[in-house]
């Protein structure tokens, strides 16, 4: 059985210092980049048309080379239950994280089968989508608020988008919540300022090319997600 890891608290992180999700890792060179770095999470892509998809064996292979106290996510879009049993066989994780149409009954129901916490991303492009967050708090272990893709966008997050973070400034929900969508070294630090969360999560921000990941961006962005 995995170790679970508390929703919403980075097991490297120290009180009221920003956690961190590095998404998307495919290689050992990248698990090493995050953990030097001091990551809290890093997730794993399993969805094929995303430039960061890993197989269930690659997964595993860098699964288990994550230090301890870095939190295992992996990132599954409207995966059925055989998907799910793979994956969770193989692999030792720690959170789930659902980055599809997943209903807030098929949350629940993924939840209590995998006895793993459970993570959703809810896409955010203007306040009609704000309703969404209050329906997954009441089954999730926490929220990704991320910006909404396009539409016939093949990918459901890591497009490099954001959304107007004032949207989510200040409110306050009943699980931990995470910001995605857009962030980059060069913007993070602005974005905490701006919504006061707590967890910031990045992919394509710091990466080279797509699917390619950048050290020195790693770096530079959990520095300013915690300047």
């Amino acid at each position: 059985m995995p170790v679970l890891v508390a929703p919403g608290v980075g097991a490297s992180s120290r009180l009221g210092e920003t956690s961190v999700k590095i998404c998307g890792l495919t290689s050992l060179a990248d698990v090493e980049a995050a953990a030097v770095a001091g990551a809290n999470y890093v997730g794993f892509v399993f969805f094929e048309k995303s430039p960061r998809n890993v197989s269930v064996s690659q997964a595993r292979a860098l699964a288990i080379e994550v230090p301890i106290g870095i939190a295992k996510v992996a990132l599954v879009v409207n995966a059925t239950d055989a998907e799910l049993d793979e994956i969770t066989s193989a692999v030792p994780l720690d959170i789930l994280q659902l980055h599809g149409k997943e209903t807030p009954e098929r949350v629940a129901e993924i939840k209590e089968r995998y006895g793993l916490p459970v993570m959703k991303a809810v896409g955010v492009a203007d306040e009609s989508d704000l309703s969404a967050l209050e329906s997954y708090s009441t089954v999730a272990d926490q929220l990704l608020i991320d910006a909404k893709p396009p539409k016939n966008a093949d990918l459901p997050g890591g497009n490099g988008l954001a959304f107007d973070w004032r949207l989510i400034a200040g409110r306050d929900f009943s699980v931990p919540w995470m910001l995605a969508g857009g962030l980059t070294p060069e913007n993070v630090a602005e974005a905490v300022r701006m919504t006061g969360t707590q967890q910031v999560d990045v992919s394509s921000g710091v990466e080279s090319a797509p699917g390619v990941k950048d050290a020195a961006r790693i770096r530079r962005f959990i520095e300013g997600a915690r300047s």
